[in-house]
């Protein structure tokens, strides 16, 4: 997968161990805990281990996104497949301070335009939980549209897809 990423503003680098301290910081987040869910990682070791399952997996990817100025890390896009989906899904988490600053939209619409040029890639899809309206305003910006509810477990999701048409048989390879 794509490496040192770079927009207007920002600097999009694979997830790596030397990122246990921001990771530690975002998964902590009032946003990660509320939307995510709580992942339980308060040491170095225990975000070792967590980056360790997401790096060793040729099924998830995260980027790490930075402030170019100062090289400042301030949140993750993640493009994973998930047991429940038939497609890659896109995602995004950032420190509520640089929340509403336009970047998320661009380092998630970067990944997009990027994974686009694979074919394996054609639809993505995004998956939300129905109250975090910040995420699904985001989605839409994207060019995602809601496309169904789905229960996993005892938690409802909203999926929302760039496709017109979601095809259940297309192979996915892993980039």
């Amino acid at each position: 997968m794509q490496n040192n990423i770079s927009t207007d503003r920002l600097l999009l680098n694979l997830l790596a161990t030397e990122d246990y301290e921001f990771i530690i910081q975002l998964v902590n987040s009032k946003g990660w805990i509320k939307f995510i869910g709580d992942r339980n990682i308060h040491s170095k070791e225990e975000a070792v281990s967590y980056i360790n399952k997401i790096v060793d997996s040729p099924n998830i990817y995260y980027w790490v996104v930075r402030i170019k100025e100062g090289n400042t890390p301030i949140g993750v896009i993640s493009f994973l497949k998930r047991d429940y989906l038939e497609n890659f899904d896109i995602g995004f988490a950032f420190l509520p301070e640089f929340a509403g600053r336009g970047y998320a939209y661009e380092a998630a619409k970067e990944i997009l335009s990027i994974v686009s040029t694979y074919p394996a890639y054609h639809t993505v899809l995004a998956t939300t939980i129905p109250h975090n309206l910040r995420s699904i305003k985001l989605l839409i910006k994207l060019g995602l549209y809601f496309e169904k509810e789905l229960e996993v477990g005892n938690q409802k999701f909203h999926i929302y897809t760039n496709s017109k048409i979601t095809s259940t048989t297309e192979e996915q390879k892993p980039l």
